[in-house]
């Protein structure tokens, strides 16, 4: 269901149309500079990350892989669908935006609740947090400023949608918290061994 919501999330700040969030202008070059669909590239750069931050032996849960995989093929799908229109204006654009980032806060709280492990963008934040000793708000800063100018560069669409995607995005996450009375600090992530331990032990 979490994965299932950001997606729709994200296809919906898309079809906004007033610039990506961060992540998204850079899987959006990388689409038009590779021919990759958006949902492809978006897995490609979640292959790599997850290859780069297992070297330094972050902990991989089965949510990582299957944030990386499923979110993208769910994006495609929803974009073959034709399932969302595109904004007409930019009014039509700040509040489709906004309602975008609404639902991916929604699908992160199921998807965090679930326990499996964090994504591979969020576990380079960790690892970058932990090898620099900076605060994560200043390494997710960092992150997401580097990956908006080289996504731009390549051609990804960057604009006001992608100031407003960074300023609200955490203040969606929190009211939704809040609603739900959720507090992510308090949960255990699952490692994907000991997944896979646990369904060995229950089908032996």
């Amino acid at each position: 269901m979490g994965l299932i919501l950001y997606a729709f999330g994200v296809a919906i700040t898309i079809k906004a149309d007033i610039g990506y969030a961060p992540w998204d202008v850079f899987h959006a070059g990388l689409a038009i500079q590779t021919g990759l669909t958006f949902g492809m590239a978006s897995i490609a750069a979640g292959i790599v990350i997850l290859v780069f931050v297992t070297l330094f032996k972050e902990k991989l849960g089965l949510g990582t892989i299957l944030s990386m995989l499923v979110t993208g093929l769910l994006i495609d799908l929803i974009f073959m669908l034709d399932m969302i229109p595109l904004a007409s204006g930019i009014l039509v654009g700040i509040i489709m935006l906004v309602a975008g980032l609404f639902i991916i806060s929604a699908g992160s709280y199921f998807y965090i609740k679930s326990a499996f492990g964090a994504g591979p963008r969020d576990n380079l934040m960790v690892l970058l947090t932990r090898k620099t000793k900076l605060p994560i708000g200043v390494c997710r800063g960092m992150v997401e400023i580097t990956v908006t100018l080289i996504g731009w560069a390549i051609g990804g669409m960057a604009g006001i949608g992608t100031i407003i995607s960074g300023v609200a995005i955490g203040f969606c996450i929190q009211i939704t918290f809040a609603i739900f009375k959720f507090d992510a600090t308090k949960i255990r992530h699952e490692t994907l061994k000991q997944t896979l331990d646990g369904l060995i032990k229950r089908h032996p």
